[in-house]
């Protein structure tokens, strides 16, 4: 990849039975600027529930076919942990994700048992698996261990795209909209466009849509607008082709190797094992 071919990936959120008819309507919304691919994240259980939807799986396929990535994006979506004592995980998994951080703070067998569920899933379909996001991009120290014994090419959080074979980590934070409440849907807009703009010279600039977002045109109008003008300096691609393309570029501005726990890794450019890992731990 060019250093110069600056990418924009567009996410749909939290794809599920329950979900998809919002979810169409995010689809729609993004073909009627631009018939490019997405990302889309799906939860094979989302909120406890097993629902058969025979269409919808039969339009994710018709998706795949066209260039569209799925990726697994948790198994139940929701937040299942005993409560924590610290404030900051209090307003993390009750307030900032109301209860839908499942993998903010489970033990790591129960993070890679749920991984694994998600991917049989997967498997049991014929779909192709390259990509794991965390719901509301929490990941646990558990968590973190546990997704670094799976054959996985990224993760991402709300600030990060990790790149799990090279253990690096390219700071690409998600532009994202708070729908749940009036102030929300008045602000995150701005948010969002002032984070694009900031962003300008990065990489990678990501967009996240929820089906939440569906309900609000003035939210979809402001994503139509940010879609058409990121498309304008920026080549759309899926989440795995930007991470496949990325693993094989050298170390540069705006990656580091630094572990999600927060332990430094050695630079990529010295190529040592941590850098060079081909088991799918994390970055």
């Amino acid at each position: 990849m060019p250093l110069t071919d600056r990418t924009l990936c567009v996410a749909i959120h939290d794809v599920a039975p329950d979900t998809w008819d919002d979810c169409l309507r995010l689809h729609q919304a993004v073909r009627a600027v631009a018939d490019i691919p997405l990302t889309w994240l799906v939860v094979p259980r989302y909120h406890g529930r097993s629902l058969p939807s025979a269409p919808m799986e039969r339009a994710l396929d018709a998706l795949l076919a066209q260039g569209h990535e799925l990726a697994l994006h948790g198994y139940t979506h929701l937040d299942s942990a005993p409560p924590h004592a610290s404030w900051r995980s209090r307003f993390l998994r009750n307030v900032f994700t109301q209860g839908e951080g499942e993998f903010a703070a489970i033990g790591e067998q129960e993070a890679r048992q749920q991984i694994e569920l998600g991917l049989a899933w997967f498997a049991e379909r014929g779909w192709a698996v390259r990509g794991f996001v965390p719901p509301a991009w929490l990941l646990g120290a558990g968590a973190w261990r546990a997704l670094r014994t799976f054959a996985l090419d990224y993760t991402t959080t709300m600030t990060h795209f990790h790149l799990l074979r090279t253990r690096r980590s390219l700071l690409a934070p998600s532009l994202v909209y708070t729908a749940r409440n009036r102030a929300g849907r008045l602000l995150s807009p701005r948010l969002a466009g002032a984070t694009a703009a900031a962003m300008k010279p990065a990489p990678l600039v990501r967009l996240g849509l929820h089906p939440r977002d569906a309900h609000y045109p003035a939210l979809l109008r402001h994503a139509q607008r940010l879609v058409e003008r990121l498309l304008a300096e920026r080549r759309p691609r899926t989440k795995a082709e930007f991470a496949a393309a990325w693993d094989d570029v050298p170390a540069k501005t705006g990656v580091t190797s630094m572990d999600p726990t927060g332990r430094r890794r050695p630079s990529a450019n010295a190529q040592s094992p941590h850098t060079r890992a081909s088991d799918g731990h994390s970055g």
